[in-house]
């Protein structure tokens, strides 16, 4: 699967559910390998946060991320609006620290990105295969997700609140053609013990009965329903026989249990990467879900880290020595590539065999020879080399010159003796001769070195 992103700029306006705010909210089409990113284009400088689990700072009433001071402010319908309809990169462009609560549920944000289409892009889809179960649970309340081994991204959510009005509920989504049909219009939901507080504190200002279904868990008196009137500047409001308020008709009977199931999507899509596999979640909330993608990114991360690429050394290279150097310029003893084992129009994989031969291993620690970690950055970059010069007829009358290094990190030392394999990709496709990679190496069976490069190549004068 390819990844995609929107094909051009929509534009949603409503009020933010805690502030009650106007809020004016874009979506804006994003590169690949960009993700789910909010910008807040009422303050300077016009931050970016991420839609990242390790942004959540608390999880009150929605889920809340803050960077360097910046925040957002319920996130979870927005970004469950693109994970069901299977978009990859947008950026949400925000003048308020929340989006507009709309109705309380995805529907409105599923409609505007239909409205444009979306485009599929030319990097891969990045996705986390499940193969082993992988839970998390909250002892203080009981609530757990667990996701298993699936052939397709599924979602089981199960609601107890112990209350007679809304009992035990329970929801499935099998697959994600279904969301906007199934799941993307089931609204948010309140007791009227917790909306008495949230109206006390200020909390809902922007609530309505129009994008809140309010279960009446208690007796409810005369003077709760006059504030509640006024609150929601409504002249007669009753309770319905299902023990609903009125001007509001439920979707489905199961719609709390729906709409547990979307902000599951929405809380989950924090972990930062797709995720083939079934999540069961037991009475489910806004903390155990971050929790709970918090932990799944740090297991994707470690296990990208420590996936090695295996590759048969003994069959015959597709380039040789005497082959990279008709296309590099740089010879011995700054040659640092040996072999060329796999190029296509996105990566390539290079190898060095590090011998004790080395010049500078004559230099560096001469007691305890160690690979200096500028040549395995540099080792890398000429294997990205091939990979950017592969793009023109004549790479003999073309230089590569480094632009800049990012996110450099080193891992483990490289010894003499050891066989480095060089794993390069295209983070963005080459434009005018300018190459941004994710370069990884890698050496007994662990990641060595890692690092984003951009390199340019210019003709020779």
């Amino acid at each position: 699967m390819k990844q995609r992103t929107i094909k051009k700029e929509v534009i949603l306006k409503g009020v933010g559910l805690h502030t009650g705010a106007e809020v004016t909210m874009k979506f804006v089409p994003a590169p690949e390998n960009h993700g789910y990113a909010f910008k807040r284009v009422d303050l300077e400088g016009e931050p970016i946060i991420e839609a990242d689990a390790n942004y959540v700072i608390n999880t009150q009433r929605g889920t809340n991320l803050e960077k360097r001071g910046v925040k957002i402010q319920t996130s979870e319908h927005v970004l469950a609006a693109f994970v069901g309809m299977e978009i990859d990169n947008v950026l949400i462009e925000l003048d308020a620290p929340e989006p507009p609560i709309m109705d309380g549920s995805s529907k409105y944000f599923v409609e505007a990105l239909e409205t444009v289409g979306v485009v599929e892009q030319n990097a891969e889809r990045e996705e986390y295969i499940v193969k082993d179960v992988i839970s998390f649970r909250d002892d203080a309340t009981g609530s757990e997700i667990t996701v298993i081994p699936s052939e397709h991204y599924q979602v089981t959510t199960m609601v107890d609140f112990g209350t007679k009005v809304l009992g035990t509920q329970n929801a499935t989504l099998e697959r994600l053609s279904d969301f906007k049909d199934e799941i993307s219009e089931a609204r948010t939901f309140s007791f009227l013990h917790e909306l008495e507080m949230l109206l006390e504190n200020g909390l809902i200002k922007g609530g309505d009965l129009n994008n809140a279904i309010v279960y009446v868990d208690k007796e409810i008196s005369e003077e709760t329903m006059r504030k509640l009137e006024s609150a929601f500047d409504k002249k007669k409001l009753s309770v319905k026989p299902n023990g609903i308020l009125d001007n509001l008709t439920l979707h489905q009977p199961n719609e709390a249990a729906r709409h547990k199931l979307l902000d599951v999507i929405g809380d989950v899509a924090l972990a930062g990467t797709r995720i083939k596999g079934k999540i069961i979640a037991n009475k489910p909330g806004h903390y155990v879900n971050t929790q709970f993608a918090k932990k799944l990114s740090k297991i994707i991360k470690l296990e990208k880290r420590n996936k090695v690429p295996q590759y048969d050394l003994n069959q015959p290279p597709l380039m040789d020595i005497h082959q990279i150097m008709e296309v590099l310029p740089h010879r011995p003893p700054f040659l640092l590539i040996d072999r060329i084992l796999e190029l296509s129009d996105t990566h390539v994989v290079g190898m060095k065999n590090v011998t004790m031969n080395e010049n500078f291993f004559v230099g560096h620690f001469p007691g305890a020879p160690v690979m200096p970690g500028v040549l395995q950055v540099e080792a890398m970059a000429q294997t990205g080399g091939i990979l950017v010069l592969s793009t023109v007829p004549d790479p003999e009358n073309y230089l590569t010159f480094f632009m800049k290094m990012d996110n450099v990190k080193f891992k483990q030392k490289v010894l003499p003796g050891d066989t480095l394999t060089f794993h390069c990709s295209l983070i963005t496709p080459i434009r005018r001769g300018i190459c941004h990679m994710q370069a990884y190496a890698y050496a007994n069976n662990k990641l060595v070195c890692e690092a984003e490069l951009m390199a340019q190549i210019a003709k020779k004068k």
